[in-house]
């Protein structure tokens, strides 16, 4: 019994360091938007890949081995769940936080759980049952809650819906993203995916940043040190290590209970949002806060039973 108990320990500890450092990107994002105008959402998803490439290619070569007999077709997936994972939703997230909080980005994205529910049901036309949709209606409607009262609080805030939109399409791509994943992950390996979808996704944010940049590395060269920290940081502290950490936590303690443990990040970036960029939520926002994340966790939790 002891060692099980020791693994399930751990795999809870990674589970929770995984939750708590992705709940602090937005926090990493709206500080160095803070500190320069020059700084916006490619520069910073350039500064990020970079930092995190390395790691997600020592990745791929530890497991190469399991590239062999892939069909085309699969690798052509594989590149295109990538770019729509890890790049394009995250590019998308990027630009909206220029103009919304970093609580409402985090609750929003939050959504994504909801979105593969409901185009599952509409590819593999399956009927939703009540339980599922009383937690979507949960989910969007404590979203909603949120939302408004930040638009009221703020009416001074310019392109405040062009932000929501944004990260709410971010939740979208990183949905479809999710879609793709399970018959990769079965043909690849979970590790071996992980890294090359991510090497992929980080190759498209560089090409990105040169094709959109006049003088990319000059712009770099100019940058404050905190900014580049900043980069850094959502790169090996936001992107590598978390990941590694949730891939380390399922295997301990399965999807089910790891999803039950992320399930508090909105309140973790909340938590972190109040203590490093000032942002306050009032009641209402706490309580749309709370449906979302019910309404989230009922669906997560529902869809690892099935999967079971």
């Amino acid at each position: 019994m002891k060692p099980s108990l020791t693994q399930q320990q751990l795999g809870s500890l990674c589970a929770i360091g995984a939750a708590f450092l992705f709940s602090s990107k937005a926090i990493f994002i709206k500080q160095a938007y803070a500190i320069s105008s020059t700084v916006d959402a490619t520069l910073l998803m350039a500064l990020r890949m970079a930092s995190a490439l390395p790691f997600f290619l020592l990745i791929c070569w530890l497991f190469r081995r399991n590239n062999q007999g892939i069909a085309k077709r699969d690798w052509a997936l594989l590149i295109l769940a990538g770019l729509i994972g890890y790049y394009f939703a995250s590019w998308l997230d990027f630009i909206g936080l220029m103009y919304i909080s970093a609580s409402l980005e985090r609750i929003i994205l939050f959504l994504y759980p909801t979105l593969t529910v409901l185009a599952s049901s509409v590819i593999y036309k399956q009927k939703l049952t009540t339980k599922t949709l009383f937690a979507i209606v949960l989910s969007y409607g404590g979203t909603v809650l949120v939302m408004l009262q930040e638009q009221n609080s703020a009416p001074q805030q310019s392109h405040f819906w062009l932000g929501a939109s944004l990260v709410f399409a971010s939740a979208v791509a990183f949905a479809s993203y999710l879609l793709l994943t399970p018959r990769l992950i079965h043909k690849f390996g979970s590790w071996n995916f992980t890294g090359l979808a991510l090497s992929v996704a980080c190759v498209g944010t560089l090409v990105h940043y040169l094709l959109a940049t006049p003088q990319p590395i000059a712009l770099i060269m100019q940058l404050p040190m905190s900014v580049i920290g900043y980069g850094v940081g959502l790169g090996v502290l936001v992107t590598v290590l978390p990941t590694i950490l949730l891939m380390q936590g399922i295997q301990r303690i399965g999807a089910s209970q790891s999803a039950m443990i992320a399930s508090v990040g909105p309140i973790l970036t909340i938590l972190l949002a109040v203590a490093f960029l000032g942002e306050q939520l009032n009641a209402i926002q706490w309580l749309g806060c709370l449906l979302n994340i019910v309404g989230i966790l009922m669906i997560s939790l529902s869809k690892n039973k099935l999967k079971h």
